[in-house]
């Protein structure tokens, strides 16, 4: 067991040098690109190469100044309401969906070829449409993230209730239970594993795809920031803001993934 637990830290730490040493390279091949050490400088404050003295961008990230200029801290907070939101719209009408497709053959067929169709369509494809329907910066996100994230949640709640074994259904038939009773009796507790695996999914593409809608929506958001320090020519705080959604975004997997092992039966058998 602590021999597992070392490789865990020292394997990745070793990923870590490498990772350094490549960006250390580009850095020397490319002309004004960011070296490490001065991207943790602009993340965390003090001395530049330069001989210039920065206050970082993780020294004070709960700073506001106005509505449009605050710390990343508060940037991060709004990209997940509007990441949570969209997911919680796309939970709400995804797993009922998904449920009638799995129970339902007629249901399957009818919406199964709109499911293939719409899946693999981008969100910088649905944005623009959304943003004309709804003129709204927040309502667009929500919406796109929402109408890209709940493919998951659908496909996997009809597999889950696919899985069901047939013998269940059977002995629903013989206690008599209703159609609601039988789905929460019989078809949930073998689909809840399917479906917080759809809602993983979902929640990773909803991350996903807000930094995309921020950088073409505006306002306030990591995505929008990444993006205005962009226009800045700020490319040390490029990294640190694709840095900080990386590590957002493995947060977000192992709590959804701790909540989807919790709720997997088959993980207490």
């Amino acid at each position: 067991m602590k021999k597992e637990i070392y490789k865990k830290i020292l394997f990745p730490l070793i990923v870590l040098v490498v990772l350094i040493q490549v960006w250390s390279g580009i850095a020397a091949m490319v002309e004004d690109f960011p070296t490490p050490s001065d991207t943790y400088i602009y993340a965390f404050g003090g001395e530049t190469s330069d001989g210039d003295e920065l206050e970082g961008v993780l020294s004070d990230p709960f700073y506001v100044e106005n509505q449009d200029d605050k710390g990343v801290f508060w940037q991060i907070v709004a990209s997940l309401e509007r990441v949570f939101s969209g997911f919680g719209l796309a939970v709400l009408v995804g797993v009922p969906l998904g449920l009638v497709i799995g129970m339902s053959k007629n249901f399957q067929y009818a919406f199964e070829p709109f499911i293939q169709i719409f899946k693999p369509v981008s969100p910088l494809a649905w944005l623009p449409l959304l943003l004309f329907v709804f003129q709204d910066i927040d309502a667009t996100a929500i919406s796109t993230i929402f109408v890209t994230s709940i493919w998951p949640i659908i496909i996997n709640t009809a597999l889950g209730v696919k899985n069901v074994n047939q013998d269940y259904l059977n002995v629903a038939k013989v206690l008599q239970f209703s159609p609601i009773e039988k789905v929460f009796k019989i078809i949930l507790p073998v689909a809840v594993p399917y479906i917080f695996t759809g809602m993983r999914l979902s929640l990773g593409i909803a991350w996903l795809v807000i930094v995309a809608a921020e950088m073409l929506t505006g306002g306030i958001g990591i995505g929008f920031w990444i993006w205005d320090e962009y226009n800045n020519l700020s490319y040390h705080n490029i990294i640190i803001g694709i840095i900080l959604v990386g590590i957002i975004g493995f947060i977000l997997d192992v709590i959804m993934g701790k909540i989807a092992d919790y709720f997997d039966y088959r993980k207490k058998m």
